[in-house]
């Protein structure tokens, strides 16, 4: 039986129609009505999570692991500001979530009445679209719910899958439950637009072909990777590529190569393509921009300027996916006389970066937080199960893009630390067949600790935390330490550890503070079967990790000159 609520009726018809999958449902007795219909019609699985803040972001990670929209369900009032970061991070992916906030009658908003607030348009520009359902009395009000639903759950899936608010007013009584069958209505189909292939050779390809220095940067692609791969391999025969774990699996460390070459000006383009969302790197950024390159194009699921490099010339609207296969194909098939100028400019690239690489595996840091990853990263390649790498923001993704030879997930979209712990989770919720390994600094581990106060965590879900008792990246900012608030307040200095939160939610607990205890966790952690997740947490000295890398940086700047 479904609740007596035509509005949440219509909207939860139009979710089964339009294909949602799953739900992640906070506790609430205003959005009760709409969690029982969620609960009640056998085509979505429902998720509890008491933290809307963790909530929005174990979505997220859903959303990552099946590649479609996921809804959040949360009740009236300030429960819904909660999801602000998370919706933020979800449209900057390209990966938007479906918001549903139950409400208040309109004629009680801002009348001193409990849990009220203005709801509608909470999110400004961080979602595509925010309809306000009605509570229909007659036909042309029913017409209404259904086509503001049809709308808000099209544009998820279309034009740079942003964000979508769907507020839902309920008036009491809330839990009456007689309906018998939910109601029939048509989904509205929306047909995408697709690259158009032959400006795209006319306007790019062609540019690109002529071109003597010709190079494509790959920024953050979050899905269809075995596709990805092939194409970079067959571009980077005739294209300088640079590339982070984040898009590709292949390690290229362009960033890396960048610290170690006299004359950077010699291996600039004078032709760049940029594919997919952010990269990492800052070097690359700042190698690039400003720079007076001739023609820099873009590719955008928006169709937004993001004009990275400060030199942009052209903007295609398009899915960075479609853009490398076709860009791969013309590529793949075209005759010696055609095929681009700039091969020799590719082979430079690729020369210089393969032995980055070899040097890079060669050399072995002390302990510490790159010791940690380096070993972790190297235990992957032995193990036989299928697994997925979620690194946490600041400090470890930078030593991801390091170490990473595979490809890696992180919160880039806004890059904040919050939440990385819960879309690991959530991702592993979703993704039972796979270990699920999240990478993640004490600062943003202990930030988001709720993420493990779940039910449906399971033993897939292994954490590597690596506590240096503050935010360790702020000891490589220049001049940073000159400020009186350096200790005290900007590092966030602590003396806490995760024994007593793991215990609280039933994590298996392991701890590291040497090589050796370090080889032994890793082995532990990778190997051994639990019904429960597991964490090993790593302890080093934020001032040696520090000294690692700055020796690691000239060991790299300094080799073979």
């Amino acid at each position: 039986m479904f609740v007596n609520k035509e509005n949440v009726n219509i909207l939860t018809s139009l979710l089964i129609e339009h294909g949602v999958k799953r739900a992640v449902v906070c506790p609430g007795s205003r959005n009760a009505p709409i969690v029982h219909n969620l609960n009640e019609c056998g085509s979505i699985e429902c998720y509890p999570v008491t933290d809307e803040r963790s909530a929005g972001f174990y979505a997220l990670g859903m959303s990552l692991a099946d590649d479609t929209p996921v809804v959040v369900c949360v009740t009236s009032g300030t429960a819904l500001l909660n999801l602000s970061p998370a919706v933020a991070e979800a449209t900057y992916q390209h990966h938007g979530l479906i918001i549903i906030s139950a409400d208040r009658p309109t004629a009680w908003i801002g009348q001193l009445d409990g849990q009220t607030l203005h709801q509608p348009g909470a999110f400004g520009c961080f979602v595509s679209k925010s309809v306000n359902l009605p509570e229909p009395h007659d036909d042309i009000e029913r017409w209404h719910c259904k086509r503001l639903v049809n709308e808000a759950l099209t544009a998820v899936a279309t034009d740079g899958r942003m964000s979508v608010h769907i507020n839902v007013p309920i008036s009491e009584p809330l839990f009456e439950f007689g309906v018998e069958e939910l109601p029939i209505v048509p989904k509205m189909k929306f047909i995408k637009p697709m690259l158009d292939a032959q400006t795209f050779r006319c306007c790019v390809l062609s540019r690109m072909v002529a071109a003597k220095r010709p190079m494509l940067v790959v920024g953050q692609i979050n899905r269809n990777m075995d596709e990805i791969e092939e194409t970079l391999k067959i571009i980077g025969k005739h294209v300088a590529v640079l590339s982070e774990p984040l898009s590709s699996r292949t390690q290229r460390l362009a960033d890396l190569a960048l610290k170690s070459i006299d004359n950077a000006a010699s291996y600039l383009p004078d032709f760049l393509l940029y594919v997919g969302d952010t990269i990492v790197s800052k070097r690359l950024k700042q190698f690039l921009r400003n720079t007076g390159i001739p023609e820099v194009w873009a590719v955008s699921e928006d169709g937004e300027v993001h004009d990275t490099f400060m030199c942009q010339t052209g903007v295609i609207k398009g899915s960075p996916i479609e853009t490398l296969s076709t860009l791969s194909y013309y590529l793949g098939k075209a005759t010696n006389d055609s095929l681009p100028s700039g091969r020799d400019y590719a082979k430079r690239w690729n020369m210089l970066m393969d032995e980055i690489c070899e040097r890079t595996w060669n050399y072995e840091p002390r302990y510490s937080q790159m010791a940690a990853v380096k070993e972790f990263e190297h235990s992957l390649s032995k193990i036989d199960y299928k697994w997925e790498v979620h690194y946490a923001n600041s400090n470890a993704i930078r030593l991801a893009c390091i170490y990473a030879k595979h490809h890696v997930w992180c919160n880039r979209g806004v890059n904040g630390i919050e939440g990385s712990l819960s879309t690991a989770a959530g991702f592993s919720v979703a993704n039972k067949q796979s270990v699920i390994f999240c990478v993640i600094g004490d600062l943003s581990f202990f930030y988001d600790q709720n993420a493990l106060w779940n039910t449906n965590l399971q033993g897939n879900l292994r954490i590597i935390l690596l506590n240096n008792s503050c935010g360790g990246i702020f000891y490589s900012l220049k001049g940073l330490r000159d400020s009186s608030a350096f200790d005290g307040l900007v590092t966030a200095r602590h003396n806490t550890d995760a024994k007593g939160i793991c215990t609280q939610n039933d994590i298996g607990h392991l701890s590291a503070r040497n090589m050796e205890e370090l080889r032994l966790g890793l082995a532990t952690l990778m190997t051994t079967t639990s019904k429960r997740p597991i964490l090993l947490e790593i302890f080093t000295d934020a001032e040696e990790d520090k000294r690692v890398i700055s020796d690691f940086m000239k060991y790299i700047g300094n080799e073979g000159k």
